[in-house]
């Protein structure tokens, strides 16, 4: 990923969206492998199926107890590919219900990711994803791209350009655009 983009002088406070939410409370980390799809996260078996409905089989092929046992403000925290396969808007749907504050990767398939922002989920590649272990606590600060764990160490996450963050900080793309349009009447 790219640096982030410099602020826009030309962007008043009255005219930009909130920028970055703020920083989550700790939430603890649920770990998962390399190559977690999004069949796994939203079965497409359950397609059809309500929200939450869908919601409670969310990464239960993988960890049965997550979908049942995953608190708000919670993280995923996955190695290499997470959300490949299909581009179901629904993967990141489920997790937002369920209440996961973030997902930490060391990558994530594109159209996952992108659907993710677009949904006002955080997404976070980590090089150091490795180092975060099951059941530990950590907050994320979106504004510095660090999760701070419970013991005092920190783990660098590559920054989310300004752009992005401000589409999060909205709540998704939707409310982002609203927030834009009803800037300009």
């Amino acid at each position: 990923m790219t640096a982030p983009a410099a602020p826009n002088p030309a962007h008043t406070p009255a005219h930009t969206p909130a920028h970055t939410p703020a920083p989550t409370p700790a939430g603890r980390i649920w770990r998962f492998g390399d190559n977690v799809d999004t069949d796994a996260m939203a079965p497409a078996v359950l397609m059809k199926s309500p929200l939450p409905v869908l919601a409670r089989h969310c990464l239960a092929s993988l960890r049965p107890e997550f979908p049942g046992s995953v608190q708000p403000g919670d993280m995923v925290v996955a190695g290499a590919n997470f959300g490949i396969g299909s581009s179901r808007e629904q993967a990141p749907q489920a997790l937002r219900e369920l209440g996961v504050g973030a997902v930490v990767a060391l990558s994530f398939g594109g159209l996952f990711y992108r659907n993710a922002i677009n949904l006002g989920l955080p997404v976070l590649v980590c090089a150091e994803a490795g180092r975060l272990a099951d059941g530990a606590r950590a907050a994320l600060d979106l504004e510095t791209a660090l999760l701070r764990l419970d013991d005092g160490s920190t783990v660098a996450c590559e920054p989310i350009p300004d752009f992005l963050r401000e589409i999060l900080g909205a709540g998704g793309l939707v409310p982002h655009l609203k927030r834009r349009l009803a800037a300009r009447a």
